[in-house]
Parts: C-alpha cells; structure tokens; sequence
C-alpha cells in the first residue's frame, strides 16, 4: 500500500520529468522544479507547471513554498503565500491532481523559469481537526486547481 510520495502526471510521462526529492539528509522539502520553460512578465503572474502528483494519507497534507532562493535571485513569490495540497487533489478528474506552482514577478525584467529548474518545495504533515468535523461526509472533490470551494 502506497503512504505518500510523487508520481509524474500522464501528459508529462514522456517528458524526462523528475520526481521531487530532498537534497540532504536534514533537508525538510522535497524540490519542485519546472516541467516546462515559462517566462513571467514584470508584475504578472503564471501558473508553473511540475507535471507532478502527490498522494498521501486522508489526515496529511503537502504544504508548498517558494525556495528561498528563487524568491531572492528572481524577484518572484509564490501568489498565495503557501500552496495547500489536499489528500483528494491526487487523481481528481479534471487534472489528475498536477501540481502547480503560481508565480508572481515583482521585479523590473521578465524572469524565464528554464525547463527542470527547481522552483519550490514541498513539505508533508499531518493536520487536526475539530470536534465534529463533518467533511469527508459530503460530496467528493470533482476538479482541480481551486476546486474545493465549488462543493
């Protein structure tokens, strides 16, 4: 039985996609890189893909952050502070649970994202819930990227 890790999503099986890993025995996150070049304009924004999945346990989640050295040297935040991968993301329909980066630029220049760069980093854990709690008790996700407020 599978517990949590990576796989590369179907349109990018071909693509010589690396899965995510973490480069030292103390490092936390697990590098995302690239899956394509993507160039984001001066105070623009762009969603980059990884052509990665990740699938865990119902009580973890994958939390993605910006590598700090993508953040410095490009001029370039994750939009959303810290991306959240929720368990039922991983083989929904609508994008077989592909793993996006969303980027803004808020340098002065054009930043290219090269195919393979490593952009960000993800971390798993497991999260609590409140007494109660009724989700998982509804309807199951049925899209993607932002889709768990369309239930």
């Amino acid at each position: 039985m599978k517990t949590r890790g990576f796989e590369v999503v179907s349109m990018y099986k071909t693509a010589g996609i690396y899965l995510p890993e973490r480069k030292t025995g103390a490092s936390t996150g697990y590098d995302f890189a690239a899956a394509e070049e993507v160039v984001i304009p001066s105070g623009a924004s762009a969603l980059v893909p990884t052509g990665i999945k990740a699938y865990m346990q119902p009580s973890e989640v994958l939390l993605v952050y910006i590598r700090s050295s993508t953040a410095i040297k490009k001029h370039l935040m994750l939009m959303n502070s810290v991306g959240v991968i929720d368990a039922d993301y991983y083989g929904n329909a609508e994008n077989e649970g592909h793993i996006y980066i969303p980027l803004y630029n808020y340098g002065r220049e054009a930043v290219r994202i090269a195919a393979g760069e490593r952009i960000a980093q993800g971390i798993f854990t497991h999260y609590l819930t409140v007494d109660g709690d009724m989700a998982g008790h509804g309807n199951a996700r049925t899209g993607g990227f932002g889709s768990t407020g369309n239930l």
